[in-house]
């Protein structure tokens, strides 16, 4: 059975996290989606994984996702990543992290290094979407929808069975926190995994990402038949074996 906590960061900000405690332990932290949560089947699993395997978890809900307070529309890439800073801060402390970044989360991920760097010694990406803002979402849309999201801030983006409130502030936000054209020569473990059925982000972001890094151990595993979340237990079994390779 899962048991959250909150973490009360202001009089107005309340967040909900998973964790499991171990003194001198490597940690995995795992860093969710866009307007995902930790109800999902991928936290539950790492944090057994974690457990099984003597290692500390942190999964944290950022602001306006899940049970975390605040609303949706008002948060972006700088504040999650400020959130997942301050979780890290009071939880993992000085032990090392292997990072596990689901779509989103890879983008979160990248932006702990520079104030982690030292303490990073592995990264799991999981349909990995760096600068999706930008790339994936500004510059598909038509002149219409720009013009829509200027005047008004926001548009409704369907995709599947979700609508996505956008903001045209989340968008311009995402400017100020490019990772793709970092250089990381840090010696890591760092795995992408990617399905190749994923219907939102390309295979070509996880490809961008292993490029940052110029002196690590990279590994690149394309999913056949994979979809973008990667939550079966067939996948759940991949992504398990993959990170185990990180850890050894």
């Amino acid at each position: 059975m899962k048991s959250f906590n909150y973490l009360k960061l202001n009089k107005l900000k309340r967040i909900r996290y998973l964790k499991h405690n171990l003194k001198n332990a490597n940690y995995i932290v795992f860093l969710h989606g866009f307007m995902s949560d930790l109800d999902g089947k991928k936290p539950k699993f790492f944090l057994n994984f974690a457990k099984k395997n003597h290692l500390g978890f942190l999964a944290l809900e950022y602001s306006g996702h899940g049970k975390s307070s605040g609303k949706f529309e008002t948060g972006n890439i700088s504040k999650w990543s400020n959130e997942t800073k301050i979780m890290i801060k009071k939880i993992v402390r000085k032990n090392n992290i292997i990072f596990i970044g689901s779509s989103m989360g890879t983008w979160i991920g990248l932006n702990q290094f520079k104030f982690f760097k030292k303490q990073i010694i592995g990264f799991l990406g999981i349909g990995s979407a760096p600068e999706f803002l930008e790339r994936l979402m500004w510059n598909k849309f038509s002149k219409e929808k720009k013009k829509e999201i200027k005047k008004n801030g926001m548009i409704i983006l369907s995709h599947g069975k979700y609508n996505y409130p956008v903001t045209y502030q989340l968008v311009k936000d995402g400017r100020k926190n490019k990772v793709l054209n970092k250089i990381i020569k840090q010696k890591l473990k760092i795995t992408m995994v990617h399905g190749q059925k994923d219907e939102s982000v390309p295979i070509n972001y996880s490809k961008k990402v292993l490029k940052i890094f110029k002196k690590a151990k990279k590994r690149l595993v394309i999913v056949k038949n994979g979809d973008h979340s990667l939550s079966s237990p067939r996948w759940l079994n991949l992504l398990e074996k993959e990170l185990k390779l990180i850890i050894s």
